[in-house]
Formats: structure tokens, sequence, C-alpha cells
């Protein structure tokens, strides 16, 4: 009877032992990471265009270590090896995919893509994990095509244009409008199908200006066409202004508590040039980011009227001014900056009007340029309006012309009521007296609009 439970004992133990065996291997194959069981990545979409006169280019990524790569191309009916690779734990590898010499057929240009991947994991009876992904290629080798229809005859250092032109493909992706500096201009949908047109801008910092009209097509195939203008070179401004005690004891010491966390041990000469240059530029930066996106609306008419926001007002600052500021000498040159709109000043807390129908986007305080109002009036064309003491529309809101959006006021960086004025075309800030003129507008913009219409109306 004793050796009965003997054996029982030893037969529960054994048992115990067993399972107790069983959990820790589980354990040690969870806890491993040999044994990982996260399948490799292919970066490849379910349908890819792709000219087959390039390589094919996948990313293919694992976290433990890549083991092997195949690819496969299949045309319906034949099956070609593209590539079987064995590689030795790499975690990144790029496959290149090329286009065979022979033994497929690629009806109507499409084919079927087959990559397989595996790991290096001791998952899976140590043959680790597969990753299998497939996808529609649809080869395409033509370039979109594109033609400038029309455009304003020249553009000044600081000034605006416009171009209007077509882009076809029946693969296209993306149409914009580059220049040698690298601002890309984003076009809205005009008139007719196929159909572009935006405004460009030539900031006064860029000494040269060239455009050209991109299309590219889903398969990365590109066109460029340079848009024909004369360029007018302008001169500005240069002023030297005498950085007073007072000014920098009172407006500047004012701003720069905006920001105490940079300039609680600064000097006076340093907050200057904080508020001057570093805070300016911040606050450029957001107007920037407020003006440069566009909407998607088709354009088949683009009427504007010439810009007067003050009644009355008389020019007390001009565009393009470059401001250099000295301390108590001339040849102590303290801090500079570019004035980048006109100031208007005429009574104190006057209206300030939009000229024209647009969306409210930006009714906020900014630094230096105090209250500052933004409305949007489509084809990327926006109009601000800085130092205001109140606003009389709020962001969202649409405003129509002659409506009083603003009171003037001496908010931000002002030492007296006035108002500053500018206008932005996709972020670029340009010269307003050219926005204020009609005849430039009827000529530059309206005509060009006008005439590109007449051209392709039968197209």
């Amino acid at each position: 009877m004793y050796g009965d439970r003997k054996r029982s004992s030893f037969k529960l133990y054994f048992f115990l032992l067993i399972i107790v065996g069983i959990f820790a291997g589980m354990y040690f194959l969870q806890s491993d990471p040999r044994f990982e069981k996260v399948k490799p990545t292919i970066e490849m979409k379910n349908s890819v265009f792709w000219n087959p006169k390039k390589s094919l280019s996948i990313p293919i990524k694992d976290n433990l270590g890549l083991k092997s790569v195949e690819a496969y191309f299949n045309d319906g009916e034949n099956e070609v090896k593209l590539a079987d690779i064995k590689l030795n734990g790499e975690k990144k590898y790029l496959l290149k995919v090329d286009f065979p010499k022979a033994g497929l057929l690629a009806k109507n240009n499409i084919l079927k893509l087959t990559i397989i991947a595996n790991d290096k994991s001791m998952w899976n009876l140590f043959r680790g994990n597969k990753s299998v992904k497939k996808a529609i290629v649809h080869m395409d080798r033509e370039r979109p095509s594109v033609l400038v229809v029309a455009n304003s005859y020249g553009i000044s250092k600081g000034g605006s244009a416009v171009v209007i032109f077509r882009a076809r493909d029946k693969n296209l992706k993306n149409v914009y409008v580059v220049t040698n500096f690298g601002k890309k201009f984003m076009p809205n949908p005009f008139y007719k199908k196929d159909y572009y047109i935006t405004l460009i801008a030539w900031p006064i910092f860029q000494k040269s200006f060239t455009a050209w009209v991109v299309a590219e097509d889903k398969a990365g195939n590109k066109v460029k066409q340079r848009v024909a203008l004369y360029l007018k070179n302008k001169k500005y401004k240069i002023s030297y202004i005498k950085a007073r005690d007072s000014f920098i004891d009172g407006k500047i010491a004012q701003l720069a508590e905006d920001r105490p966390d940079l300039t609680a041990n600064m000097d006076r000469l340093q907050k200057l040039k904080f508020v001057n240059e570093t805070y300016r530029i911040a606050n450029e930066d957001l107007i920037r980011e407020k003006t440069t996106p566009i909407d998607n609306t088709k354009i088949v008419d683009f009427k504007i009227n010439k810009f007067y926001p003050l009644r009355n007002g008389k020019v007390v600052g001009t565009f393009g001014d470059h401001r250099y500021y000295y301390y108590k000498t001339k040849d102590n040159i303290v801090s500079e900056s570019y004035h980048m709109g006109i100031d208007f000043a005429s009574v104190k807390e006057a209206d300030i009007v939009s000229s024209n129908r647009g969306l409210t986007v930006f009714a906020k305080y900014n630094g230096i340029y105090g209250n500052n109002l933004i409305i949007y009036h489509g084809l990327g064309l926006y109009s601000l309006y800085g130092h205001c003491s109140q606003f009389m529309t709020d962001k969202g809101e649409i405003v129509n012309a002659k409506q009083v959006v603003a009171k003037t006021g001496m908010t931000g960086l002002a030492l007296g009521d006035h108002l500053h004025f500018g206008l932005m075309v996709q972020g670029i800030m340009v010269r307003p007296q050219e926005w204020m003129d009609s005849r430039w507008i009827k000529s530059n913009i309206t005509d060009v609009i006008k005439k590109a219409k007449e051209m392709i109306k039968d197209n």
C-alpha cells in the first residue's frame, strides 16, 4: 500500500514537472527574441504605377533581420522570377525590380507583382515568419504634356503675375509652378478640364526669378516648361533709423515681455535685436503658414477690385524698405529688418475696409504685427491688416467688399495709430501697390484670364 502511494506521488510530481517544463518552455519561446512572431514589412501599395525604363524600388524591413526575398512578375499566363536573394539578417533591404527582357506579354501594360520576404526568426518550427505582398503594376512610359496658354507679360521684383496652363496625362498626379529658389505655387483648376491657373510671386530677397510649369504622373514621369516672363528689377528704399532710448525702453521692452523666457536676461540692445529680428521672423513665419494654403475651387473668372483699405489714408511707410537701426552714431548698426507692407495713417481708430469679398482666416495678436487680421480672397491671394485696435470680423467669417473689418490702432511694434497693410501670394509678401492699381490688375491679371478663356473656349 505504501509503495502504491509512493508511486502515485512520484507520477504526480513527474506530471507537474512536465507541466512546469511546458510553461517554462512557452515562456522561453515568448521572451526569447529569436522566436519573435512579427512578419517582415513590404512597403508596396496594392496598385503601383511604374515607368519600366527605371527600376521599381520596394523597401522591405524586419525588426529581427531578413533571411530571403523573392519576386515574381505574372502576365496572366506566364510567370517570371525577378529576384531570389539570400540575406544575412539585414533589417532593411531595398529591392530593385527591372522589367524582364523576355517571357512576358504585359497585356494593356498591366502585370501582377508578387514579393515574398522571410525573416531569421526561429518561430514556426525554425522556418521564420513570411510575408507575401501582391500588387497590380500599371506600366506607363509616357510623360505628361504641358502647354502654357497665357501669362502676365512680366513680373517685378517683389511683384506678382498670373500663369494659366494645360496639363494632360491619363495618370496625372501633381501639377504646380516651381521657381529657381524652390518655391512651389499650387494651381486651381481653371475654366475647362485639364486647365489650371495660379498666381506667382518674386520675393524681394531673390536677385533673379525663373518659373517653370511642372506636371508629374503616378509613374514618376515628369515634364517642365518654362514660363516666359519679362523681368523688371526694382530697387527698394534703404532707411537708417535712430534707436532712441525711449523707443527701446518703451515699445521694444513691452514686446520683449511677450517672451520673458528668452529676454529676461537681455540688455537693451539685445532686446531690440530680438524683437526686430528673431521675434519678427517668428511672427512672419506664422503669417506665411496662414497664407500659403489655397482652396481647390475651380476658377472660371477672378474679378478683383483694387485694394483701398483706409479712406484718406496717408502713406507713412513703404513696402520693401530695408531699415537699419543704429544706436547713438550712424556707424553703430544694432539691428536691421525689411518692412513688408505699406503703412497708412489717418485718424485714431479709423475704419479699415476689405475692398474685396473674402474669408477671414486669422484674427489674433501676432507679436510685432499686434492685433493681426488676415483675409483670403481666392487664387492664393491674401490681405493683411496689422496694429489693429479691434476686429470687426472673426476667423471663419465671410466678409463682403467694402465691409469694415477692423479699426486702426497701435498694437504691436507701432509708435502711433496706423494701419500696416500687406498682400501675400501663397505665403510670399508682395507689393501692395500693384493690387492697389486698377490698370495693373486689368493688364496683368483680368485681361490675361480673358485672353486665356478665349483661346481655350473651343478646345
